[in-house]
């Protein structure tokens, strides 16, 4: 797997996704698919009022695509980054998908105070390593990364309610 070193480029990259996101219309939240040599798989921002679709988180909406795309003893061998730390949904996708390691930016619990009580994005108190721990493989858990908390927080600026 890639190099601890390359953390912040990867997650700079999902913060300009969640960027992305948030500019043609979305909740501003980016994740990434990096292969074992540090190539860069696949990028998602969310997806999911621009495509009413509930389950249109990027973490989510990725690992549809790579699952598509890779086997499961491929994707084991990669990283998927992410602006913040996935939710239970996303969590589970990445699971089901089999990814053998997350690395996020901001908790959970720090999103929850950036988006307070907006209905657009009821945070679960679930972080993504208790959802793993429930699971029979041991994915790796990075998070999260101080180094990047006011880059991803700055692409949340303003837009929650």
């Amino acid at each position: 797997m890639n190099e601890p070193e390359n953390h912040l480029f990867y997650l700079k990259r999902c913060v300009e996704l969640s960027v992305l996101a948030r500019k043609s219309g979305n909740t501003p939240f980016g994740a990434l698919l990096v292969g074992p040599t540090g190539e860069i798989l696949l990028e998602q921002g969310n997806i999911e009022i621009t495509e009413s679709n509930c389950t249109g988180h990027a973490e989510t909406t990725l690992m549809e695509a790579a699952s598509k795309k890779y086997s499961k003893a491929e994707l084991w061998a990669c990283t998927l980054y992410s602006s913040a730390e996935p939710c239970a949904m996303c969590a589970g996708s990445i699971y089901w998908g089999n990814v053998g390691r997350v690395v996020y930016g901001i908790s959970e619990t720090r999103l929850a105070e950036l988006t307070g009580a907006d209905e657009q994005n009821p945070t679960l108190d679930l972080p993504c390593r208790v959802v793993f721990a429930r699971g029979s493989k041991p994915i790796q858990v990075i998070g999260p990364v101080p180094e990047i908390e006011a880059e991803a927080v700055a692409a949340h600026a303003g837009y929650w309610g």
